[in-house]
């Protein structure tokens, strides 16, 4: 993650700046002479020092993660500047943490976006830990915890209670309940970002005791993905005047009714996301009531019809995304999609999943949505030549074609070669027909064109020849031996990258475990052969 400065930026002690003065005397290797000068005074003058705390920060924050670690230990004032001025901060979240609390964040006084992240095989941290962090992190306004599953509702309370300025909180694989995540809502009066996944302190509850009653008016995103029991949220999407955004992903129960409650309460949504849910045409026609929809994804919701898709496209007009996978129900058809041309003109992106389109719609669509740019066929048994012959002919503003799995072939490629006069990117997969003599050809012919193929027969040639003894043989080869990952372990993990160090630890040591068995299994077999 990247790092920002803060303002302002505190002195370093004297001592510090003493200690960064001592460094003063370094050698130069002269290219004239073989032996090594060494100046010392004012010709070696350490000239950083002379930079204000500011500059040196603004210098850190255009640094990696690991560049700015190496430079945290040139000096005690590099040192203070750096913790000073992090920003973001991912670390391990395992239960040895709380003894570390103290003096890490006595470093990074100034975090105000946190990622807890715990390896799922460990102990996480507790309750005391997350209050101790909430007390030294005053100004946090993101917050991400990931399988901590020692925390409970009381140490919930404790972060609303000292961290009121919280805007965003992103919980996954963690065990506290409906209450820790009201806590939150009544104590963080500013929070706009609430995402929840497979937090397993929900209960069946129905009624009051089991739902959250709580209404916000600063939520603009809710995003809830694989709960058992997601309706105990409806109270809290319902009672979000402002919300924005709403995402459901693979949440159990029926969810019609829902809907239609929060559509008749919250109107400004300007996008959903419906992901392996029971919503049928029913939520559609609820939804068709926010006419500020922007964007809808339709994603593997098999009671979802055409009906459903007209209805909805009536009223929201204002449409400029749509994914829809029909999952091969055929569902959602030519219908459909011709009611998405005929009233959304401002359509720019179009994602269809095991959807079977023809000519019929995709002419429509390329004529009336003059703004589409981004076109995705994945799974598409009508969509063969005819139909990328017609999108190369009416779809004049499109500027990026995806197509995998359709049987399009070299035939119909080229009638890309003359028509999408803004197109500059195709990628291609899983489609036998298309060959790489095509893709070569299109290249050369509109030289700004890129074109990206995977060759399926040669990879399907490498996986048939692959034996069982060749992959035994390239495990052995690519996994060494490592040392123990956990001799080596650093509390705090990379600021910068989404994978921290507590994903490594796992991989790692899966892989020391592994090589030395399948080593032995292998010289075994080699032994008794020669023998």
């Amino acid at each position: 993650m990247g790092q920002t400065i803060s303002s302002p930026s505190r002195q370093p002690s004297a001592a510090a700046a003493r200690r960064s003065r001592s460094c003063t005397s370094f050698v130069m290797n002269s290219e004239d002479s073989d032996s090594d000068v060494y100046l010392s005074g004012d010709a070696a003058r350490d000239h950083t020092a002379e930079l204000p705390d500011e500059v040196l920060a603004l210098i850190f924050q255009v640094l990696g993660s690991s560049d700015r670690k190496r430079c945290s230990l040139v000096c005690w004032r590099w040192l203070a500047v750096e913790g000073q001025n992090r920003h973001r901060l991912s670390i391990d979240a395992r239960a040895a943490l709380l003894d570390a609390v103290p003096s890490l964040f006595a470093r990074f006084d100034a975090v105000s976006k946190l990622a807890l992240k715990c390896d799922r095989r460990a102990d996480s941290i507790g309750d005391e830990a997350l209050g101790l962090i909430a007390q030294r992190c005053p100004n946090l306004t993101r917050l991400k915890l990931r399988a901590c599953r020692e925390l409970t509702e009381a140490g919930m309370y404790v972060l609303a209670k000292h961290c009121p300025n919280l805007r965003k909180l992103s919980c996954g694989s963690c065990n506290f309940g409906a209450r820790g995540v009201e806590a939150v809502l009544r104590g963080c009066l500013l929070l706009e970002e609430l995402s929840i996944k497979r937090l397993r302190g929900l209960n069946e509850a129905a009624g009051v005791g089991g739902n959250i009653v709580v209404s916000s008016s600063s939520l603009r995103s809710i995003c809830l993905k694989e709960l058992y029991n997601g309706q105990c949220f409806g109270p809290v999407i319902a009672s979000s005047p402002n919300l924005r955004t709403l995402k459901l992903f693979r949440c159990a129960g029926e969810w019609d009714c829902l809907l239609e409650e929060v559509a008749e309460k919250v109107t400004g949504l300007v996008e959903v996301h419906l992901e392996k849910l029971q919503v049928s045409d029913r939520g559609l026609f609820a939804l068709a009531s926010c006419t500020d929809l922007e964007v809808l994804h339709l994603v593997k919701t098999p009671e979802c019809t055409d009906a459903g898709l007209i209805a909805f496209t009536e009223k929201c007009r204002l449409l400029r995304k749509i994914h829809i996978d029909g999952w091969k129900t055929n569902r959602i058809g030519d219908e459909g999609l011709m009611a998405v041309a005929k009233r959304c003109p401002n359509l720019q992106e179009l994602v269809l999943i095991g959807v079977n389109p023809t000519s019929l719609s995709l002419g429509l669509l390329g004529s009336n949505c003059r703004n589409l740019e981004r076109l995705a066929l994945c799974g598409s048994e009508t969509f063969g030549d005819k139909e990328i012959s017609c999108i190369a002919a009416k779809c004049m503003a499109l500027k990026k074609l995806c197509i995998k799995g359709c049987p399009v072939s070299d035939q119909g490629m080229e009638a890309l070669a003359d028509g999408c006069p803004n197109l500059v990117k195709v990628k291609v997969k899983k489609c036998r027909a298309v060959t790489p003599h095509v893709a070569d050809w299109l290249m050369a012919t509109r030289g700004s064109l890129a074109v990206n193929l995977d060759n399926i027969n040669q990879i399907e040639l490498q996986e048939a020849c692959m034996s069982e003894s060749g992959m035994m043989d390239n495990v052995i080869e690519e996994i060494p031996v490592l040392i123990d990952p956990f001799s080596t372990m650093d509390v705090p993990s990379s600021s910068s990258g989404r994978s921290g160090h507590w994903k490594r630890i796992g991989f790692i040591g899966g892989r020391n475990f592994f090589a030395p068995t399948f080593r032995r299994l292998f010289h075994g077999s080699n032994n008794s052969h020669h023998l």
